[in-house]
């Protein structure tokens, strides 16, 4: 008798689309109130603030590539739209108006304010995993701080151009390594060099905890700052950096360790600028497959020089956050050329990355999160129980692989043998 198999059940439906499930997690009462705050809602006629917001998240998870793009799918979809709490679609005017008059501070603050109240929700969503890897080892926080460039049409966009012919935005980031949140975050131009916004982005980290970031944002009167806050720092070193040895730690190489010495820098300027010892150590990293020969900087005597490596190595996971919000989310190609507009729709891709991962925590996602997005964009408009949603499609089934021992081979005309004799 043929075994009957159990079928796995299949999302069931429900009375919300998958787009106001993700706008149902900010708070009624939030954007009303930073419209307030930001003097958003005095420049509101038809098109409300709640409005504007929704359609920009439905611009990120749609990748929109214009403005009529947007609004030629949300008035055809206006009956839906209007069940997520109200929203009205918006006009190609009515829409570029909005993204160049009001305010993008409003945008920044509501992504901290849903941030924060997500965390609210699920504290262990703001913890982060503290039990793998290298976090495992540290109880403090530690903060990955870095930037990345966003390419803008310099033909339309004025504002940002840096070169004759280049113009580009740039976000500086400081991401918590436990939870791979982002802790702050400043949306600029990319005339200035990063170590002009380095006093800045970690103005926020408190005495006791962790701040990695590379050699782009070394300052040394800021390194001195961190320092005299009680924050250890760890860095990569120039090429250039003009020292001398006070003290040698390590006699000869150990391992993957060739040096480990505490240094003063030479340097009138620079010695003026961070006067006490710094640890310098070289090792080498794996790096592509390939060991390559590292410095770093740290103002850390008691950890091993292997930690100190291992802590800089974890600032990939910066460098993957990137990755996953540039191949997933619409920063590519923007709806609006003006400053404002720009930093409406970055601030949005940072809100709904926020609002997919909260979703992915919820119900333990196991995949990318770039499936995780094709996913959600794909089903935008179906009434499909978001958890349902992810339950079904989140859960693989077991993995198998045939198992075979030398022994267990048989050939026609060849009797088995045991291991270790010959035929």
């Amino acid at each position: 008798m043929k075994k009957r198999t159990q079928k796995r059940p299949t999302p069931t439906k429900g009375k919300h689309t998958i787009l106001a499930q993700l706008c149902n997690l900010i708070p009624g009462h939030l954007v009303s109130k930073l419209a307030r705050e930001t003097g958003v809602d005095t420049k509101v006629r038809t098109f409300s603030a709640w409005s504007h917001v929704v359609a920009m998240l439905y611009a990120q998870l749609t990748h929109a590539i214009g403005l009529n793009d947007v609004c030629d799918a949300l008035r055809h979809h206006c009956g839906w739209l209007a069940r997520i709490r109200g929203a009205t679609p918006p006009s190609r005017n009515g829409l570029s108006h909005a993204g160049k008059h009001r305010d993008a501070a409003m945008a920044e603050k509501l992504f901290w304010g849903v941030l924060a109240h997500l965390q609210n929700l699920q504290p262990r969503f703001g913890d982060g995993r503290k039990g793998r890897g290298l976090t495992r080892r540290f109880k403090r926080t530690i903060h990955v701080v870095d930037s990345t460039t966003i390419q803008l049409v310099a033909s339309c966009v004025d504002w940002a151009r840096h070169r004759r012919r280049k113009a580009a935005a740039k976000c500086h980031l400081r991401l918590d390594l436990h939870s791979l949140l982002p802790r702050f975050a400043i949306v600029d131009t990319a005339r200035h060099n990063d170590n002009a916004r380095a006093r800045e982005v970690c103005a926020g980290i408190r005495a006791g905890e962790i701040v990695i970031f590379d050699r782009a944002y070394v300052d040394f009167a800021h390194l001195f700052e961190l320092g005299v806050r009680a924050v250890s720092w760890v860095t990569r070193s120039k090429e250039n950096l003009k020292f001398r040895v006070v003290k040698k730690r390590l006699r000869r190489p150990c391992g993957s360790i060739l040096r480990d010495d505490e240094v003063v820098l030479i340097k009138a300027n620079s010695r003026s600028a961070y006067p006490q010892r710094m640890r310098r150590i070289t090792a080498r990293v794996e790096l592509d497959g390939k060991e390559v020969v590292m410095t770093f900087l740290t103002n850390n005597f008691e950890w091993a020089p292997a930690t100190i490596a291992d802590l800089y190595r974890s600032r990939w996971q910066i460098e993957v956050f990137f990755k996953q919000i540039k191949q997933t989310l619409q920063l590519c190609d923007f709806i609006g050329h003006s400053a404002n507009a720009v930093r409406w729709q970055v601030w949005t891709a940072l809100l709904l990355y926020v609002l997919l991962r909260f979703q992915a925590f919820l119900h333990g996602w196991a995949h990318s999160f770039t499936r995780l997005f094709t996913l959600v964009r794909a089903l935008t408009w179906d009434r499909i129980d978001l958890p349902d949603l992810l339950d079904f499609y989140g859960t693989a089934t077991a993995r198998w692989r045939m198992r075979a021992q030398p022994e267990q081979t048989y050939l026609p005309g060849l009797a088995p043998f045991a291991m270790g004799q010959h035929p």
